[in-house]
């Protein structure tokens, strides 16, 4: 039985980004698709969030907080979107345990899967340490979570994996 891995839908080309984009494809993540080996989710949208939509940051906190209801996710016109960011964190969450995944690749600096670093909440570009929503919940229960940036690492962690 081979290792599922969580992957942002972003990521392998789907249209989800809050600007209707995408950001893939990447040759590994096609590599683990053809295997079978995907799990593919977009957080935001499975929230209930519409593609476009509103770019969101978290003003003043990361995932963590937000988790913790000491934060909120706001977009530019200032709408709390943090209800339909949970809801998506939520359901990766039960994707994890469904497939008993331990590994996810996704979006970097997201606010709901980056991994490493988010906006700060100003929506001027700048980047503060910490985990977006979906991927603080994942850290939380065990799930290395990477970015398309850690490719190399994301597919050794796997490799690394025994039942």
């Amino acid at each position: 039985m081979m290792h599922k891995i969580l992957v942002s839908r972003c990521l392998l080309g789907h249209r989800v980004r809050y600007d209707g984009g995408a950001s893939g494809p990447f040759d590994q993540l096609a590599n683990w698709l053809q295997e079978g080996r995907v799990v593919a989710l977009c957080p935001e949208v499975a929230g209930g969030l519409p593609t476009p939509r509103a770019a969101a940051e978290i003003p003043g906190g990361q995932g963590l907080q937000v988790l913790a209801g000491k934060a909120r996710v706001l977009t530019t016109e200032g709408e709390d979107v943090s209800a339909q960011f949970l809801s998506g964190a939520h359901q990766a969450l039960e994707l994890v345990k469904e497939h008993r995944i331990r590994v996810a690749v996704l979006k970097a600096s997201s606010p709901s899967c980056g991994n490493l670093l988010t906006y700060d909440g100003t929506f001027t570009g700048v980047k503060v340490q910490g985990a977006g929503v979906t991927a603080a919940l994942l850290a939380q229960h065990g799930v290395q979570v990477f970015s398309e940036l850690q490719l190399a690492e994301a597919a050794a962690a796997l490799a690394a994996l025994s039942w």
